[in-house]
C-alpha cells in the first residue's frame, strides 16, 4: 500500500521537478560543443610551442657545447653523442649525426675554414609540428625559424 501511495505522490509533483527536458539537455549539449570547439586549438597551440621550446634547448645546449668543445680541439664537431658533444636530453635520443624525438631532428653541420663555422638545425617531423618550420642558429648566433612569424 505504502509504494502505490508513493507513486501517486511522485505524479502529482509539478513537471520541473521531475527532470531535464530535451531542449534542456540540447542547449548544455551546444554549450559544450562551443567551449570545446574554442579550447582544442589553443590546446593544439600550446602543445606545439612546448614541441619548439624543447628543441630550441636541445639546439642551445649544442650550441653551448660546440663552444666548449672548440676551446678544447681548436675546431667544431658534427658528433652529438658521447664521441663528440655528448648531448644527453630527457626525450631525446641522440646519435652521432643527430638528436630526435617525435617531432624533431637536430642535426650540426660543420663548416671548416678560418674561422671555422657550425649551423644547428632542427627540422619537424611531418604531421603535427610540421607547420612550424625549420629552426636554425648559427655560430655567430643568427636565429631564424621558416614558417609562422619567423620568430625563434
Amino acid at each position: 500500500m505504502k509504494s502505490n501511495f508513493a507513486f501517486h505522490a511522485m505524479l502529482k509533483r509539478p513537471r520541473s521537478a521531475r527532470g531535464f527536458s530535451l531542449m534542456e539537455l540540447m542547449i548544455v549539449v551546444a554549450i559544450i560543443g562551443v567551449l570545446a570547439g574554442i579550447a582544442v586549438p589553443s590546446y593544439q597551440e600550446y602543445n606545439r610551442k612546448a614541441n619548439r621550446s624543447s628543441a630550441q634547448q636541445v639546439m642551445l645546449s649544442i650550441v653551448q657545447r660546440e663552444e666548449q668543445y672548440l676551446l678544447d680541439a681548436r675546431a667544431y664537431t658534427a658528433a652529438l653523442n658521447n664521441t663528440g658533444l655528448n648531448i644527453v636530453q630527457d626525450g631525446w635520443t641522440c646519435s652521432a649525426a643527430s638528436c630526435v624525438n617525435s617531432f624533431y631532428t637536430v642535426t650540426v653541420a660543420v663548416t671548416a675554414g678560418t674561422p671555422p663555422s657550425y649551423t644547428v638545425s632542427a627540422v619537424p617531423k611531418p604531421g603535427y609540428q610540421a607547420s612550424d618550420g625549420t629552426l636554425t642558429i648559427t655560430s655567430a648566433g643568427l636565429r631564424a625559424r621558416s614558417a609562422g612569424n619567423g620568430k625563434w
